[in-house]
């Protein structure tokens, strides 16, 4: 490809589809999902740029920064910056994507120098990194988790190293080819619910929560923050509040995505003790995001992911038939979860390495 120039520029995060900034904020998707199709060997991970759009409208709760590199007025690389509103935040979480045609010419190291330098100014100490690593022989990196591995002759690999990121954690991205046969979907989620037993029911809705059940989201939405499996990542508390699951709601009705969500009632309480979360775009032919699943940990034992997992399932085919496929990210260590999604059908797609460095 030979010597070229690049300059690295921080966006304007365009207000709408119509506003000035607009098609440079679409390149910058665009990348994402040339860079994410590349890395999988499938289109099922992409997104439009009017999808991703209200999350970076939205700065309240997470501060986010993005930034491109142009190679002769193209945008070739992108750069993603996020952290906590809160002076006190010690983390921060940073993305670098460059198109593969464009590699090892220096737009990776620019870009993530520019990321690095801000983390310093915030005095964010520790930057954590997920970046998908694809399948190649030779030697293996494993997980300190003692789940997963990831090829250790790898560009991403070796780059991060040479940065001094050090592997904490293997991910994995698991994929279901719909539709789900109805009859053996309908048997996993009434064994479970025989096993969950009467003190346990599924409540169900489309896009925006019932009123009554803000208070138990915000908390199943916090312990989603410490509860997941985050390794030596040690990722912190993200605080949720009604009002801010309102927030995100309003949000999300900007853009072009339906959510859909299940949760586990409690009967004897009376509150939610877990729940499931589907992102449906609005095109039949385009794959299905899976979101959050969690059950607290007290209610943990008695197959309620699988009830949860099994109705959302059931609530996505009758509402939005069609779609080819649900998409879903899992810890390697988080074998509970993964036994569930395999009895279910998921199926391996491809692994990511989540990454750590702490700064004086």
């Amino acid at each position: 490809m030979g010597t070229f120039r690049f300059d690295v520029d921080e966006l304007a995060i365009p207000a709408t589809p119509t506003a000035a900034g607009w098609p440079d904020f679409a390149a910058a998707n665009r990348v994402r999902n040339a860079v994410e199709s590349a890395a999988y060997g499938t289109t099922d991970l992409e997104m439009t740029a009017e999808e991703v759009l209200p999350g970076w409208r939205s700065q309240s709760w997470e501060h986010r920064r993005l930034f491109v590199a142009r190679s002769d007025g193209r945008v070739v690389g992108r750069g993603h910056y996020e952290t906590l509103p809160e002076d006190s935040a010690d983390h921060t979480w940073l993305a670098v994507q460059v198109l593969p045609a464009y590699r090892r010419h220096g737009i990776g190291s620019a870009l993530l120098d520019r990321l690095e330098a801000i983390a310093r100014a915030e005095d964010r100490r520790v930057q954590i990194v997920y970046t998908p690593s694809p399948d190649a022989p030779g030697e293996r990196l494993p997980s300190p988790t003692g789940f997963g591995s990831v090829p250790l002759g790898n560009p991403e690999v070796r780059f991060l190293q040479h940065r001094g990121y050090r592997l904490e954690q293997v991910v994995r991205a698991s994929r279901l080819a719909l539709p789900v046969d109805s009859a053996p979907l309908r048997r996993l989620r009434e064994a479970a619910a025989a096993q969950a037993g009467p003190d346990y029911s599924v409540v169900r809705w489309v896009d925006r929560a019932p009123a009554e059940w803000l208070p138990d989201l915000a908390l199943l939405y916090t312990r989603m923050s410490t509860d997941a499996p985050s390794a030596g990542l040690a990722e912190p508390e993200q605080h949720w509040t009604p009002e801010r699951i309102v927030q995100e709601e309003q949000k999300a009705a900007a853009g072009p995505r339906t959510a859909l969500t299940s949760a586990v009632l409690h009967g004897p309480s009376g509150h939610l003790v877990g729940f499931t979360e589907l992102e449906v775009p609005a095109e039949s032919l385009r794959s299905v995001s899976q979101e959050d699943t969690l059950v607290l940990r007290e209610h943990r034992g008695r197959r309620l992911g699988m009830l949860l997992k099994a109705a959302n399932l059931e609530l996505l085919a009758a509402e939005h038939p069609g779609h080819p496929s649900v998409t879903t990210f899992n810890a390697e260590e988080n074998r509970h979860m993964l036994a569930v999604n395999e009895a279910i059908g998921f199926a391996p797609m491809g692994y990511e390495g989540a990454w750590r460095r702490d700064t004086a």
